[in-house]
């Protein structure tokens, strides 16, 4: 999935130029490491990537390995259900019977190695018809994640424990999210799932009934070998919604994997770049052609492509951005509000900023 528009990370995050194409670390963009990591598992006629057509041209040019084939174009946004049930519906013309994982192209995996190992679990697992969801392990009580909670245990030869799916609980309060951590038993929504084509088929066909009839008449052509097309007109009947809303919160025998070890990281806000970006001994993460600091703690700058020199004295907890039309300066606890910034800007016509 290649389609968000990250709005977390603006300002150098935009409208045209979304989170999974910004090169933040190891020079590379997030969705070329997302490519990379995948590469072991799967060769590159398996690898399918939906995103909106107006970031197709730039997620061609860092990937140029990729053919048309490989692209499934959005006309425009409709949210992670539809998304995922256009692909579905896809490979179910193409390569009928098969299995889909459905991965970020967007997020930060330290342990790749780790990571395949998991997909592979997933893959067995939903040979046997589960609906499987990676949760990973959570190490503070997040408020910005969705959880899950496990069940009962899944008995067999497996070379990761897995679980019965509970519940999903939507972004909690602090007190619910402590409450949480401190049981034990419930992981981060990761948003990465693995399951069979036709079991995710029928789960929309029986809990998404209109969206499902909808989705069979929006590809035209006849196959891979002719073309498959997404009928604008058709798509925009489709109503917006989340997986894990529409399908996910009341689908039967899905199953969770909790993940550890792997360094996972959504990279979905200014904040959570402490968290993968190296930084001085002061806890200082300075991305800048050249940089002086004296006596600044905690900061992160970010002035790539500007050609200047960043200057930070005496100051703790910032973030601060500089893109040329905008200067971001934000405290590193609010770094989650930029969503609203976003919005402010929109009511205020402000879009050209966006």
């Amino acid at each position: 999935m290649a389609g968000g528009g990250g709005t977390r990370l603006w300002p150098l995050s935009r409208k045209e130029r979304p989170k999974q194409v910004l090169d933040l670390f190891g020079g590379k963009s997030l969705f070329q490491h997302a490519v990379d990591r995948i590469g072991p598992l799967f060769p590159l006629e398996r690898i399918l990537i939906v995103t909106n057509e107006m970031y197709a041209a730039q997620l061609r040019e860092l990937c140029p390995q990729f053919t048309d084939e490989n692209f499934l174009l959005e006309p425009e946004p409709r949210g992670t259900a539809p998304a995922i049930g256009l692909a579905a519906e896809y490979l179910h013309a193409i390569a009928p019977g098969s299995t889909m994982a459905v991965l970020t192209a967007d997020h930060y995996i330290g342990n790749e190695g780790k990571f395949r190992e998991y997909l592979e679990a997933g893959y067995h697992l939903a040979e046997n018809e589960y609906l499987v969801t990676l949760g990973i392990h959570p190490d503070y009580p997040a408020m910005q994640y969705g959880y899950i909670q496990q069940g009962k245990k899944i008995e067999g030869d497996m070379s990761f424990p897995a679980f019965e799916v509970d519940r999903f609980k939507e972004k909690p309060k602090l007190t619910e999210a402590t409450e949480f951590l401190d049981a034990g038993t419930f992981t981060w929504n990761s948003g990465m799932f693995i399951w069979k084509v036709d079991r995710l088929r029928s789960e929309f066909a029986s809990q998404m009934a209109d969206t499902s009839t909808k989705l069979t008449k929006v590809l035209s052509g006849n196959g891979k070998e002719s073309g498959l097309t997404v009928n604008r007109d058709a798509w925009r009947t489709i109503q917006s919604e989340t997986i894990d809303y529409g399908i996910m919160e009341r689908a039967q025998n899905t199953v969770v994997i909790p993940v550890e070890e792997l360094e996972w990281n959504d990279v979905g806000s200014w904040n959570s770049l402490f968290e993968v970006l190296e930084s001085d001994e002061s806890g200082n993460v300075i991305l800048a052609d050249q940089r002086l600091n004296f006596d600044a703690k905690d900061i992160l700058v970010n002035t790539t492509g500007q050609k200047k020199l960043a200057v930070s004295v005496g100051v703790e907890n910032l973030v601060v951005v500089d893109t040329g039309d905008v200067l971001l300066i934000c405290s590193k606890e609010r770094a989650q509000d930029i969503r609203q910034i976003v919005q402010l800007l929109k009511d205020k016509g402000l879009e050209r900023f966006l």
